[in-house]
């Protein structure tokens, strides 16, 4: 039985590596600070197929993926899952309740966004936000025209890439200047005038996860994040200590970062007893010198 990797899944507040094969039901292994990491990858890159209504369907034509892509799906099952939607409104008409979020990466790094309220804050947890709180809650319209709403008249992104997150994960500030700026914006976001009469607006109550992330030893006791794992090779290991994981990435003792979304669709297994980290690796640009200057907020 062969058991591909899914990436990284917060199980609980915490870290875990999904994996699914066929006709079983997935399951996860759950990570803990501190562990050896050692895995190497076999065979090849495989399509994960679409993942619907709570289940996987297999990809038909069990398609290869190229190793540097960073979602694990062939173009037409990628294709398939854009059509029912919500990230790419091509499912309008989801009854779900949705709420509406501001999320903290870094010093004027703030994003907003919308996740389905019985998530709760996977989705947070999944973007690497190190604090956040939500804004409002209704009906999923009504939550996408309050993002926009925020978007245009606030000036923050809907999106910011995890290259940059990472850049700045060295360099962060204190949890209180964190809370300060997502306190600050949610109170402006709060104050303008149009927001959907069917969102019901939520107090401001900011939620940090530094501690879920393993990111309170970054400043001084851990070292900084300096190379990012660039491909999954047939072949090749990755084989360090697991200090913190933060969105889809797993920080190691030695500075490497590993994207979790390149180690789907591959499987792995265990190397021999003396294997070294083999994989192609890029330097982090931010870790070898101070902060990068952020642009501001507005």
């Amino acid at each position: 039985m062969t058991w591909w990797c899914t990436g990284l899944r917060w199980k609980d507040a915490g870290p875990a590596i999904g994996w699914c094969g066929d006709g079983r039901a997935e399951r996860a292994s759950a990570l803990v600070h501190g562990q050896r990491l050692a895995f190497v990858a076999r065979g090849e890159r495989h399509c994960l197929g679409v993942w619907r209504g709570g289940r996987r369907t297999a990809c038909p034509t069990s398609a290869t993926v190229p190793g540097r892509a960073g979602n694990a799906q062939c173009p037409a099952c990628a294709r398939l899952d854009r059509s029912f939607s919500v990230a790419a409104d091509t499912n309008a008409a989801d009854p779900r309740t949705y709420r509406v979020y501001l999320a903290w990466f870094g010093p004027g790094m703030v994003k907003v966004g919308i996740t389905a309220e019985e998530r709760g804050a996977a989705r947070l947890l999944e973007q690497g936000a190190v604090a956040w709180a939500w804004l409002g809650r209704g009906p999923l319209m009504a939550a996408r025209r309050t993002e926009e709403l925020l978007r245009a008249a606030l000036g923050v992104p809907d999106r910011i890439a995890y290259a940059r997150k990472r850049a700045v994960r060295a360099h962060l500030p204190g949890a209180p200047e964190r809370a300060r700026e997502v306190t600050e914006l949610h109170a402006r976001a709060a104050a303008l005038a149009g927001w959907p009469d069917s969102l019901e607006p939520l107090a401001c109550e900011v939620t940090d996860h530094a501690r879920a992330f393993g990111m309170d030893g970054w400043a001084g006791l851990l070292p900084a994040p300096a190379r990012v794992v660039a491909e999954m090779v047939a072949g090749g290991a990755v084989v360090g200590r697991f200090v913190g994981a933060a969105g889809p990435d797993l920080h190691l003792a030695d500075g490497l970062v590993v994207d979790t979304r390149l180690l789907a669709g591959w499987e792995l297994a265990v190397p021999e007893p003396d294997a070294v980290t083999s994989v192609p690796v890029a330097r982090i640009p931010a870790a070898a010198g101070t902060a990068t200057e952020q642009d501001g907020l507005f």
